[in-house]
């Protein structure tokens, strides 16, 4: 096609404007209505099989079920030889990633345009889409400043039949989830995607970017994001956010708030009453991954080395399934945006009806309260412990999801052993403080509050959110907030109980 050319006897292509995960966009001219709109196809060089053309109605049937103004919105679909078109709204405007280009922006703004993606991403979510591609060149800022979420032509629809081919990956490596590398996918890995986006807008560069796709992919997988240094009170916000644990990120009504104390300059803070009710769980909670051990920055270990050879094996075998991997090669010609002056708050944050076990799994033993001396360690076909009516806090250092199977919660426990030899796990459907759907792995204490479980974990070299974390074991789904972090012994976040 060229400049010139019509679809559908209607619409005039004028220019191309860029390409995405499965398609080439167009401005074009409605001839009927006298109005521009953007026209997307399948990529030139894509395969126009049956199972890519409905890919791209996919897309089409996902956005044209959201109504939200930070979602692109789609008019209709046009069914044309070789590929159909979908038609959609032109967004005027610069992509994100061009006004990054241009300098970072500052805490505030980025604040701002992070409530109106997390807008438009809890209502995919309420609609059941996952949009699976967050990431600069896929959010267009219109020229009064307002962010708008493009390209959900890689979502993902709850209850759908997956059309990728065994073992092909889509998406953008550097932004996605690292549970969804290992192959979960639920809204949290979405929200750590606009973690990365928010990073990037301040620090003005992708934390986890490296210059080869093995060396990015382990990092995805296994390096500490590090510390922002330019984000200033919206550094709190991405530190929480960006946990390889998704048990331990705050869900989006709490993230909702914290950035809107950002962008109003004040410091961001993690409220009791929002928490409580966002980090109620949803189905997707029960496969849902788990959080990684971070060696400390810059120590070489045979660990990593290690990844890197798993990372790099792994690789090759999706590259000969037919890997798709999506870098930011966008070419976007779109003009610079104006001044930001909008905000949002996000329009779905209901929460799914909270279920727990009814009684243990066979072969349970109970786990005496804690006390001074040390416990022994549990057999690898046991869990650890029972609900007990009164709390205690833990060192949580690890969280498998029960979905993976006895075989992998045992290997990961001996691993941690190597480093903290009384390390015992527990399953936290028994606790209504924990995220259900885990093994958590963990060292018993007794700690008298979260900041001692920290002060344990620093002796033991695990300094990071990522590899260890002070919890509150309990019944009482309010203590979900009581979560000690990195570094000790000055942590963040709620470490005693009555704080």
């Amino acid at each position: 096609m060229i400049p010139g050319d019509r679809v559908g006897g209607r619409f005039e292509l004028i220019e191309r404007l860029g390409s995405g995960g499965m398609g080439t966009v167009w401005r074009a001219r409605d001839t009927v209505l006298h109005r521009e709109v953007a026209l997307k196809a399948v990529r030139q060089d894509a395969d126009t099989s049956p199972t890519v053309r409905e890919r791209v109605m996919r897309e089409a049937r996902a956005l044209a079920r959201l109504s939200n103004p930070h979602v692109v919105t789609v008019y209709e679909v046009i069914e044309a030889e070789p590929h159909p078109w979908i038609v959609m709204e032109l967004v005027p405007g610069t992509s994100l990633q061009q006004r990054i280009h241009a300098g970072p922006l500052s805490p505030a703004e980025t604040a701002r345009i992070g409530r109106q993606l997390l807008s438009a991403l809890c209502a995919a979510h309420a609609a059941g889409i996952h949009h699976r591609d967050v990431k600069p060149a896929n959010v267009l800022i219109r020229p009064n400043g307002t962010a708008v979420l493009t390209d959900f032509g890689i979502a993902a629809l709850q209850g759908a039949t997956a059309l990728t081919a065994a073992g092909e990956l889509v998406g953008t490596l550097e932004y996605m989830a690292p549970e969804r590398i290992r192959g979960h996918d639920d809204p949290a890995c979405d929200l750590w995607s606009l973690g990365l986006v928010l990073y990037t807008c301040t620090e003005g560069t992708s934390p986890l970017r490296r210059a080869t796709t093995a060396a990015t992919l382990a990092a995805v997988l296994e390096e500490p994001v590090p510390p922002p240094v330019h984000s200033g009170l919206l550094a709190p916000v991405l530190q929480s956010l960006l946990v390889r644990d998704p048990t331990a990120r705050p869900g989006p009504r709490q993230l909702d708030a914290m950035l809107a104390q950002v962008e109003v300059g004040t410091t961001p803070s993690w409220d009791q009453s929002t928490m409580t009710a966002a980090r109620m769980p949803t189905p997707a909670d029960r496969t849902s991954p788990t959080q990684h051990d971070v060696p400390k920055p810059g120590t070489p270990t045979r660990r990593r080395t290690l990844v890197l050879l798993a990372a790099t094996a792994l690789l090759a075998v999706m590259t000969a399934t037919a890997l798709v991997l999506t870098f930011p090669t966008r070419k976007d010609n779109r003009p610079t945006a104006g001044p930001a002056v909008a905000t949002a708050t996000p329009s779905s944050f209901t929460p799914a009806p909270h279920t727990r076990s009814a009684s243990p799994e066979p072969g349970r033993i109970p786990d005496p309260k804690p006390s001074a001396s040390s416990s022994p360690a549990p057999s690898m076909s046991q869990p650890s412990s029972t609900p007990s009516d009164s709390g205690r806090w833990i060192a949580q250092l690890y969280s498998e999801p029960v979905s993976s199977g006895a075989a992998a919660r045992d290997q990961r426990l001996n691993r941690i052993r190597t480093s903290v030899p009384d390390a015992l796990y527990l399953r936290s459907d028994d606790y209504a403080s924990l995220r259900p759907g885990y093994w958590v792995i963990y060292a018993p204490g007794p700690f008298a509050d979260g900041r001692a479980a920290l002060t344990f974990c620093a002796e033991h070299g695990r300094t990071t959110a990522n590899a260890c974390i002070g919890r509150y074991l309990s019944t009482n789904p309010a203590d979900f907030t009581l979560q000690c972090r990195p570094p000790a012994p000055e942590a963040k976040g709620r470490c005693t109980r009555d704080s």
